[in-house]
């Protein structure tokens, strides 16, 4: 944490970084100093490059040159130095996971999706078989024809944070099932490889709290903070009966919820009820999102540190359906918009998540994917309007369902795209 950012500080470790990556640097026109934020641009490093290298080592205390000489260490679960330096696998090729997509996977040529390093498809499109009491499930061209449009709408959107400018959009998608399950993953080229985890987080979160058992799922976990949290939003709401699936949740509106500020931006006003205060809250401890992973997580660090045998589950909240058998939430929750819920009538069916571009153009393509394939097959649609969480209001101040963007795409000039959907 660096809590003045009106100098430079003189940290070995950034040094060494910087230097060790001197030969791999990204361009300097795609460097994180190039964005601002509220005003002030961000500081891709403090260090500076030195040459020649020998300078640099010339430089070091005894002590740290000392540590030029140490062997590799083992990390449990990620590197084992018995094995030595490995070399890197190549993003879009089979070893490394993401692979471009055969026309038999996805219709639509430039696709990638995620491999098991075999060549088989980690997550094929396929129809749900919800286990939550859920009659009319997902059809697997219902989801096929979500990806496929989703794609359509990400390829014609202009990006946020493309350089250089007026390029597509490029994202993770991905379709759930009322229980979280994934019935497909499809990426686009290039996309942001954190949109990966984020899609399906933002998918299961939507579909979660639209859920008419997320309280008793939440207070079931028997953890007096997270029953706490469930009092919090009722409270805040004024509704007893919240999260009981009287209303449709998109991941802009639980976010409005978990900030540390109501509305969101507005200083000095209280935190949302899933957030922590002001005064407790950092990146790494927002609320909600974090209490419910902060078990896992901690077991894992034993894990890492050598404290403990066991590592994190497959899963991180431990939160089981009425079965047993599937996780809920199994990677966290998320609070940035990105997703919606999908319903047949009035019937929660699924969630579609989006992640890897700015948070209106991921939600403008979750939203319009799922508005666009229910106008095509009549069969399914976005939450009713008179159940979405933008007919909540708090202190006259509405929670936001959606947030599309100006002029969202680079060959049409038509504006507000989502209004009246």
């Amino acid at each position: 944490f660096d809590d003045n950012v009106e100098d430079f500080d003189e940290d070995i470790d950034e040094a060494i970084a910087l230097l060790a990556s001197s030969h791999f640097l990204p361009p300097a026109e795609i460097r994180a100093d190039k964005i601002s934020v509220d005003g002030t641009l961000l500081r891709y490093s403090d260090a500076a490059l030195v040459e020649p290298a020998s300078n640099l080592v010339d430089a070091l205390a005894q002590s740290d040159r000392d540590l030029i000489d140490a062997s590799l260490i083992s990390v449990p679960g990620y590197f084992d130095s018995a094995q030595g330096i490995k070399a890197g696998q190549q993003y879009g090729q089979e070893g490394s996971g993401v692979r471009p997509s055969t026309l038999d996977e996805f219709a639509i040529p430039g696709a990638f999706i995620l491999s098991d390093g075999a060549g088989r498809n980690r997550f094929p499109i396929k129809a749900a078989a919800d286990g939550n009491g859920n009659e009319m499930p997902l059809t697997q061209d219902e989801v096929r024809q979500l990806l496929e449009t989703a794609h359509q709408t990400m390829s014609a959107a202009r990006g946020q944070i493309r350089r250089p400018l007026n390029q597509s959009a490029r994202v993770s998608m991905v379709v759930v099932d009322t229980t979280g399950e994934i019935l497909g993953l499809v990426i686009g080229s290039d996309a942001p490889i954190f949109g990966l985890d984020v899609a399906v987080q933002k998918a299961r979160t939507a579909t979660f709290f639209s859920s008419e058992l997320a309280a008793t799922y939440l207070v079931g976990l028997n953890r007096d903070e997270i029953s706490d949290y469930v009092q919090r939003v009722r409270v805040f709401l004024n509704d007893p009966q919240a999260l009981t699936g009287q209303h449709a949740f998109s991941d802009r509106a639980g976010g409005n919820l978990s900030r540390p500020y109501f509305p969101d931006g507005e200083l000095g006003r209280p935190h949302g009820p899933l957030s922590r205060p002001i005064t407790e809250w950092s990146p790494f401890a927002t609320g909600l999102q974090e209490s419910l992973v902060r078990p896992e997580v901690v077991k894992h660090l034993g894990f890492v540190d050598g404290t403990s045998d066991k590592g994190a589950a497959n899963e991180c909240v431990g939160l089981l359906n009425e079965g047993g058998d599937i996780h809920l939430l199994g990677n966290g929750i998320q609070i940035f918009p990105g997703s919606v819920p999908i319903y047949r009538g009035s019937t929660l069916i699924g969630g579609i998540g989006v992640s890897g571009d700015g948070v209106d153009q991921d939600d403008m393509i979750a939203f319009l994917s799922v508005h666009r394939v229910g106008e095509a097959l009549g069969t399914l649609g976005n939450a009713p309007k008179e159940i979405r969480a933008d007919t909540i209001e708090v202190d006259n101040v509405r929670l936001r369902y959606i947030s599309c963007p100006f002029n969202p795409f680079l060959d049409e000039s038509e504006q507000e795209v989502c209004n009246g959907k």
